[in-house]
């Protein structure tokens, strides 16, 4: 399912217009965007929680040459399945 279907079924389940689903849509994105950057959590009961991890710098090889490199330091996006949608895909 791609962005564009995704709307289209929020649109026919809610019963709005496709414009309102891609508007909530892309606001919830951006919202969920604003709060990870400020390292925060996002929970949605029984769906699951959005978070940030930090990597820490290591040593990694170019597979090429076999050459130790250093890799940064790194914040990555997460997220965490509730047990609602674990239960509902099963």
């Amino acid at each position: 399912m791609n962005k564009s279907d995704l709307i289209n079924a929020v649109a026919d389940k809610a019963e709005i217009s496709k414009a309102d689903a891609g508007r909530a849509l892309d606001s919830l994105v951006e919202v969920i965007a604003k709060a990870l950057k400020k390292n925060d959590k996002v929970s949605l009961v029984g769906f699951g929680t959005f978070a940030v991890r930090k990597r820490a710098a290591r040593t990694g090889r170019n597979p090429k040459t076999g050459a130790p490199l250093k890799i940064a330091a790194s914040k990555n996006p997460t997220f965490k399945a509730g047990k609602a949608l674990k239960d509902a895909i099963k």
